[in-house]
């Protein structure tokens, strides 16, 4: 018989990657006795890929969950060794800020938060299955044997789901190098029903900095700028930025991956997952590029206190033997010592059209999905899902009103709109394109946008907002009392100064947006009654969008199809079963 755990809560959240993190300490400010669940609890938080946050659209992102009372923007700031700006030659809307964290601290200052947080524990356990009773969730069984009772339940697994690492020829089950995969928890989720696909991802090789000739390389110098993601400032170590460096590759690189292509796992086809588009391995350069003579390569420090340097740019899938011998073809690292070899995963994930916008999955109330388990990429997406998910929990548990943010609301809402309405066919990653209206999405914007549903969410202290108020440029009230602005917020009333007209033209086409999703659809809307097309017919069927303005963000589905759509929702529409296969059989 399980045991039961002394540590059971009203919320049980699996996994304490970027997502299970905000997740547990979502629900537990809120009020609600969490327990997060994680195979290793030296890995909380880890930073198994590269060692970089923010970024255009990710910045956007980890503002975002800063306002809305997240962690990782102010553990970011905890833990950067390196900032810049990018885009800065855009408009401000685009422009964003992406720093590098020293990793081993960022896992530990996050850690140390979490064991801090009145309302969560923290236990070392795996997740093998997920309880449950009249049909809803009860809690989670563990490999220990250990049962953690709850009402409700986070499943934030990341690329543990039957994991499985490739080098070349070699491969193995593996959740991320050096720890084990899961497995009995997908087939938990395959019994509720989720059908599982695989995607795939992976990572670069590590040097060791002592091993590299920095003069054949170029200095890219971190800013020096007292910038940050959260809107206060938070301690940080006093210790100097590191310098980044920039190298490529050349012909003679790409000639050592080509003459081994047959021992590659992507280019031989051991790899069936899906990759991501945005992300490409080197492998996967060489095939769109095939004209490109070099790839850029960042060389950038993994942490203060450690000599491992992350070689951006190449992502692969080789043996370890040939990726050395690429490694000492590039300038810089022609003498470069590998502490670490890249590898590339497989994993499996859900088709997150399955989950309602609050991330929980219908079928069973009160299970809800966040992170790379969903079909996303990225720590800042993970983390945002896990945000999302972890204030839903709580909601749930507590009898609360549930957060459903829109597109209207900024990236957050575009993010979680996209994958429970559309769905991907890759690894989903945010970015600026994917909002309609990133004019008003600007990175500043974050804390004026998203203050006032913070305050009605709860999860912002309310002497932190009020600190926010005190300082924010249209809302600090002028006189002696009033604090210092903050660069960042004086960079947000110069964009607003600048931008004016397209604001003021962006804001009205939000409302005209708005407006259309005050025309919902009904549940079991028959597309096949109206004269539509094949394919636009199937896209409708497949996403089962709520209202108007979530159907015309459908891929594949002309304007045609949407004004077909529109007129029709205006007026009554016979319905017919969920199921598109009985359409004929009606």
């Amino acid at each position: 018989m399980p045991t039961p755990s002394e540590l059971d809560g009203q919320v049980v959240v699996i996994g304490a990657g970027h997502a299970g993190c905000e997740a547990a300490l979502a629900a537990a400010r809120l009020g609600a006795a969490t327990v997060l669940v994680t195979p290793t609890l030296d890995a909380i938080a880890a930073m198994p890929c590269n060692c970089s946050l923010g970024g255009p659209a990710k910045a956007h992102l980890v503002r975002e969950i800063d306002a809305l009372g997240g962690e990782m923007a102010r553990n970011a700031d905890r833990t950067f060794t390196h900032l810049r700006v990018l885009n800065t030659t855009k408009g401000p809307a685009v422009q964003a800020l992406r720093v590098q964290a020293d990793k081993a601290l960022y896992r530990t200052s996050m850690k140390s938060v979490l064991e801090n947080q009145a309302h969560l524990g923290v236990v070392q356990d795996t997740a093998v299955d997920l309880l449950t009773e009249g049909g809803r969730i009860t809690g989670v069984l563990g490999r220990s044997g250990m049962t953690y009772a709850a009402q409700a339940v986070v499943i934030a697994t990341g690329t543990f789901l039957h994991g499985e690492i490739h080098l070349g020829e070699v491969r193995y089950a593996s959740g991320r190098a050096g720890e084990a995969a899961t497995t009995h928890l997908a087939d938990s989720l395959a019994r509720l029903g989720f059908a599982l696909r695989r995607f795939k991802t992976g990572t670069v090789p590590r040097v060791l900095l002592s091993s590299l000739d920095l003069s054949e390389t170029r200095l890219h110098p971190s800013d020096v700028r007292p910038l940050r993601f959260a809107w206060e400032r938070v301690a940080r170590p006093t210790r100097p930025l590191l310098a980044c460096h920039i190298t490529s590759t050349n012909e003679q690189t790409h000639a050592v991956l080509r003459d081994n292509a047959h021992r590659s796992a992507l280019w031989s086809g051991r790899i069936v997952g899906t990759g991501p588009r945005y992300c490409p391995s080197i492998e996967a350069k060489l095939l769109r590029f095939p004209d490109r003579r070099s790839h850029l390569v960042f060389l950038e420090q993994e942490g203060w206190d450690t000599q491992e340097v992350y070689v951006q740019g190449l992502s692969n899938s080789m043996p370890a033997d040939v990726q050395l011998a690429m490694l000492h073809t590039i300038p810089g690292l022609r003498r470069c010592r590998m502490t670490r070899p890249g590898y590339a995963i497989e994993y499996d994930c859900i088709d997150a059209r399955v989950l309602d916008r609050t991330l929980g999955f219908p079928g069973l109330p009160g299970l809800y999905l966040a992170g790379q388990i969903n079909g996303s990429s990225g720590y800042e997406e993970a983390a945002a899902q896990g945000l999302v998910a972890g204030i839903n929990a709580a909601a749930f548990v507590l009898a609360r009103e549930p957060l459903c943010l829109t597109r209207a609301d900024g990236y957050i809402g575009v993010l979680v709109e996209d994958l429970t309405s559309q769905g991907c066919d890759e690894p989903y990653r945010m970015l600026t394109s994917r909002a309609e209206h990133r004019l008003l999405f600007g990175q500043d914007t974050a804390w004026y946008r998203l203050a006032p549903l913070s305050e009605r969410i709860g999860l912002v202290p309310q002497d932190r907002l009020r600190q926010w108020r005190g300082n924010h440029p249209e809302t600090a009230v002028p006189g002696p009392s009033r604090l210092p602005v903050e660069p960042h917020l004086l960079a947000y009333s110069h964009s607003r100064e600048t931008c004016e007209p397209y604001l003021a033209r962006e804001s009205s086409r939000a409302r005209r947006l708005d407006a259309m999703r005050g025309l919902p659809i009904p549940e079991n809307f028959d597309y096949a009654s109206l004269p539509l097309r094949g394919e636009a017919i199937d896209r409708l069927f497949a996403a089962k969008p709520d209202n108007i303005a979530q159907l015309a963000l459908i891929p594949g589905l002309t304007p045609a199809d949407v004004a077909t759509v529109f007129a029709a929702a205006a007026r009554p529409v016979p319905s017919v079963p969920a199921d598109p296969d009985l359409r004929d059989a009606s």
